[in-house]
């Protein structure tokens, strides 16, 4: 992970934590083309957790955790992102393992981001 590819795992965590109340506790990012591709582990609260061990919360959870986070973005453009890597966002694409807490992240930008910033 290069220094912009953590300085924008650093600012999808200040995002979340801002909006939603708790950031991921580790985040790996990759720049591939016009994707930022976040890793990250440690997503859930302890009363999401909670809400997980039940079968029919976990459903809701998934999709709080998926579609919710997208309108997130949607409502909130990520601006601090965009500043950073002089691109604009595009689209979201969400995923998380509520079992094993690890969630993806790929952000979509109008420009080749992994060109622009390959060491």
């Amino acid at each position: 992970m290069n220094k912009v590819e953590a300085e924008f795992g650093n600012l999808v965590k200040a995002f979340r934590k801002r909006h939603m109340g708790k950031g991921p506790r580790e985040i790996r990012t990759t720049f591939c083309k016009h994707w930022a591709i976040c890793e990250m582990e440690g997503n859930l609260s302890p009363v999401e957790k909670f809400i997980a061990s039940a079968a029919d919360g976990k459903q809701a959870l998934r999709s709080a955790r998926t579609e919710m986070v997208k309108e997130m973005y949607r409502l909130h453009r990520p601006v601090e992102m965009e500043k950073l890597l002089g691109a604009n966002f595009v689209d979201l694409f969400v995923d998380i393992d509520l079992d094993k807490d690890i969630g993806m992240s790929i952000f979509v930008f109008d420009e080749d981001i992994e060109k622009k910033f390959s060491v």
